[in-house]
């Protein structure tokens, strides 16, 4: 494992705070606590975009177990289990997760966040770092990343997909995969999301709101502008094979989060606690605080 310390150089000058557009109002977010609440500030796991806490069942599991402690899996609004909203911001995405430990009853929480669910882990650091003991975010930056046409083509390619009523839900994937198949090449990627594919009431759906996410594609490829930084400790943990977390962001992350430390696995891509899993789990239990 490579580990980046970046230096305590002075920050540049603050950017002013950017203005919110709209009254965000939060929404119960689904989730799935594993082991007990014990007096250790719970970790919670927050999922990609076309993800769902299911993505992170085998993460929360073996971090439950080595760093003794709950571990919560919410879905994201939008996504999975949890209610649709026009809405798909960072601002709102980490207001969701405050309102989740508020109804809990959690005072501090250690958030780790993966892509989507990194930046917003990020926000609510920045926004209320009274609720985070310690952020981890898992191969992303706070800074835009990928093209916002990658990710509409996908959409795009989703809405398309059309499949009678009547099939067995391995026809209906199959069927689907064929349809997805000329614009998302990748298998992995397909499969991933094909995650999504639900039948309701004998017609098969989409569970993640396609149209709000188009909508608010660009939100959600970009970062919101913080002029306080997060005060608390930090790890960046990237895949070594990923673009996500590059030299060119450290300014940044300089910025926003001054103890943050960085850290590539050798060999993972983009879903890190996917392609080195053991790897993963070490790297962010000895982030943690001992049991």
């Amino acid at each position: 494992m490579m580990v980046r310390r970046l230096p305590r150089a002075p920050a540049p000058p603050a950017r002013p705070a950017a203005a919110s557009r709209s009254v965000v109002t939060a929404v119960p977010l689904a989730h799935v606590a594993v082991g007990p609440r014990g007096a250790r500030p719970p970790l919670v796991l927050l999922h990609g975009l076309f993800g769902s806490r299911g993505n992170l069942r085998g993460v929360a599991r073996a971090l439950a177990r080595g760093a003794e402690r709950q571990v919560l899996t919410p879905d994201a609004r939008n996504h999975g289990a949890s209610p649709h909203s026009p809405v798909m911001t960072y601002e709102a995405m980490s207001l969701d997760v405050q309102h989740l430990l508020s109804q809990l009853g959690i005072a501090k929480c250690i958030l780790l966040g993966h892509s989507m669910g990194g930046k917003a882990a990020m926000a609510l650091a920045l926004r209320r770092p009274d609720l985070v003991e310690r952020l981890i975010s898992v191969d992303i930056s706070p800074v835009s990343t990928a093209p916002v046409s990658e990710f509409s083509a996908y959409i795009s390619a989703m809405k398309s997909v059309k499949i009678p009523d009547g099939l067995s839900h391995s026809a209906a994937r199959q069927l689907a995969d064929d349809q997805l198949r000329p614009v998302v090449q990748l298998p992995q990627l397909r499969q991933f999301l094909l995650t999504n594919l639900v039948e309701v009431e004998g017609r098969y759906v989409w569970r993640v709101n396609l149209e709000a996410i188009s909508h608010h594609l660009a939100d959600i490829m970009s970062f919101p502008i913080f002029h306080e930084p997060y005060p608390g400790p930090a790890l960046f943990l990237g895949g070594s094979n990923s673009p996500y977390i590059s030299s060119k962001d450290y300014p940044e992350i300089q910025r926003l989060f001054p103890k943050a430390d960085v850290q590539y696995i050798e060999g993972a891509g983009h879903i890190v606690h996917q392609d080195k899993f053991e790897e993963f789990i070490a790297a962010v239990l000895n982030f943690l605080p001992p049991p």
